[in-house]
């Protein structure tokens, strides 16, 4: 039996806590990699900081069976990602030379400079695994069980999908959901108790807005897990905790 494997997403630069920039790549990431069996279990957001880099990716990837990092593989001063995740493997930031040679084919066509500063694109870990998209021309690249991403959510798209099917492929992570009319604290022991029974399944409670598009009931519970028998018995004592008490309450 598969079993399912865990990842951490590892979110790198200054604009995202300042707030500057919204992240927009940690959803994509977690769905893309539940599809294939893959849980996040963590992320972390870090600055533009060798050391603080460093300690996230090996505290991280020794904890996780992937890390995934995006930000900070550009051209500009701030873009370290590569010279620290080196510094985490204790191994040379250096020249890719494929690499250097299609970003500069590609600027050359273009007639743009291949400054120093372009140049920095070219750079990996010595020993990286290089993983090219032929919608993209830097490529991402991974380093054991790293992988390192750009931050622009339309150019961190494209690599994840050329790296997504050189990942293994866990135990399928289902999901079911449970919609009431019922406040979280009023059903709050009822799923304690229920959680507590149910180890390996996750539930989520989830308020509800009143104009959300999702349900027209106040509260909806997701219930994910990797055994469909299990996730009903959960969904059922959820739904009959609600009527209960007296409140509606429909399986979805």
């Amino acid at each position: 039996m598969k079993n399912t494997l865990t990842a951490a997403v590892l979110l790198i630069g200054d604009e995202l806590l300042s707030g500057s920039i919204q992240d927009e790549n940690l959803g994509h990431i977690a769905k893309m990699l539940e599809r294939r069996g893959i849980r996040v279990r963590e992320t972390r957001i870090v600055p533009d900081v060798e050391a603080e880099i460093v300690d996230a990716v090996n505290a991280l990837r020794t904890r996780y069976d992937y890390v995934f990092t995006t930000g900070g593989v550009g051209p500009t001063h701030d873009d370290i990602t590569s010279d620290s995740i080196a510094t985490a493997f204790g191994v040379k930031n250096v020249v890719q030379q494929d690499v250097f040679a299609l970003i500069q084919s590609y600027l050359d066509k273009k007639g743009v400079a291949f400054t120093p500063a372009a140049q920095r694109m070219a750079y990996a870990p010595e020993g990286a695994e290089i993983i090219y998209s032929e919608q993209s021309i830097v490529p991402g690249y991974r380093v054991a069980n790293v992988f390192v991403m750009a931050g622009v959510p339309r150019i961190m798209k494209i690599m994840l999908d050329a790296i997504i099917e050189s990942l293994d492929i866990g135990q399928e992570i289902l999901s079911r959901e449970v919609h009431a009319n019922v406040s979280e604290g009023e059903i709050a022991a009822a799923l304690e108790a229920i959680q507590h029974k149910y180890t390996d399944v996750a539930i989520g409670s989830y308020p509800q807005d009143p104009d959300s598009k999702r349900s027209n009931y106040r509260v909806v519970f997701v219930v994910r897990g990797t055994q469909s028998q299990e996730l009903s018995l959960v969904c059922d004592e959820i739904l009959t905790a609600c009527r209960d008490g007296g409140y509606e309450a429909v399986g979805v």
